[in-house]
């Protein structure tokens, strides 16, 4: 198993000497966020290809996955392509920040699907079927 660690300190010159997919990864994922300065890549080998998992300041989140995962999916397409060049399975991993948001039920679909309910109600009853 091969790691390979760029992080918060890392100088230009340590660029160059990544792999092309890590590199290609903090140069787009820096672009992004609003703290480039907090992200992480990790890059795994092993016998089912490539790993890169990036950590990202908290407030970042949001901004990496995108609106319902649109951009985390076109990153993982681009890394793809770029592992179909290298011939190297590449797959893409998004740590989960310490102390994240938790899902909760949205309170505003539950609200107005009940108002929903009570307008077909009435129409129903203004019927009199």
């Amino acid at each position: 198993m091969n790691n390979l660690i760029c992080g918060r300190n890392s100088e230009q010159t340590d660029m160059a000497k990544l792999p092309v997919d890590q590199e290609f990864l903090e140069f787009t994922v820096k672009a992004i966020v609003d703290h480039p300065d907090d992200v992480e890549i990790t890059r795994t080998v092993d016998e089912m290809g490539v790993l890169l998992s990036v950590k990202v300041n908290p407030e970042d989140m949001g901004k990496l996955v995108g609106r319902q995962g649109s951009t985390a999916r076109a990153i993982r397409t681009l890394l793809r392509v770029i592992g179909l060049k290298n011939r190297a399975r590449i797959n893409f991993k998004i740590e989960e920040p310490e102390g994240g948001r938790k899902r909760t039920p949205e309170t505003s679909s539950t609200e107005s699907a009940s108002s929903n309910d009570k307008d077909v109600d009435k129409v129903v009853d203004e019927l009199k079927l």
